[in-house]
């Protein structure tokens, strides 16, 4: 039996290496650096209050699926709806030099045009690289959803980056 500070050492080093992913993780599912700190740090407090009963091997699934199920909530309170005044920002171009610069941003804008669900499987899948087994388990769904949320949403990016600087591919 583990002493109480051997596993808060145990935590505290889980959370320094997995904090930094989490918060991109976080931030891909959201769009903002601030709300995405905020999503990692409630899901860390939650991985904290059941770290005793978590495996340790399966732990980074167990908190990305936290941070998924506190991505949704924070979709769902009104507080966060009631920050974002538009669904778009002002178009502005500006003349950089970096076209994967702005292709990463067009993705990013489409990306965050998706419903919460399409967006935060396509995050998992494609950009976190997870099965859909796996993105199944940290969605907390079955794999026929996630294979058509992702199906919905790059049907969706597809028909958002058609008139835009994004080459697709066929």
């Amino acid at each position: 039996m583990e002493s109480e500070e051997q596993q808060e050492a145990e935590f505290r080093s889980f959370a320094i290496a997995q904090r930094d992913s989490l918060r991109r993780y976080a931030y891909l599912l959201c769009g903002d650096w601030f709300e995405a700190d905020d999503i990692v740090q409630k899901a860390l407090t939650k991985l904290f209050a059941a770290w005793r009963r978590v495996e340790p091997g399966g732990a980074p699934a167990y908190v990305r699926r936290i941070v998924t199920n506190v991505y949704f909530s924070h979709r769902r309170l009104s507080w966060v709806r009631r920050e974002r005044a538009s669904d778009e920002l002002p178009v502005r171009r500006l003349d950089r030099p970096q076209e994967e610069v702005d292709v990463r941003l067009e993705l990013a804008a489409a990306l965050d045009r998706l419903p919460p669900r399409q967006r935060a499987t396509l995050v998992l899948r494609y950009w976190e690289q997870l099965s859909v087994d796996e993105t199944a388990a940290a969605m907390g769904c079955s794999t026929g959803t996630v294979k058509s949320q992702c199906a919905k949403g790059i049907a969706k990016m597809r028909e958002l980056l058609t008139d835009a600087a994004v080459p697709a591919r066929a």
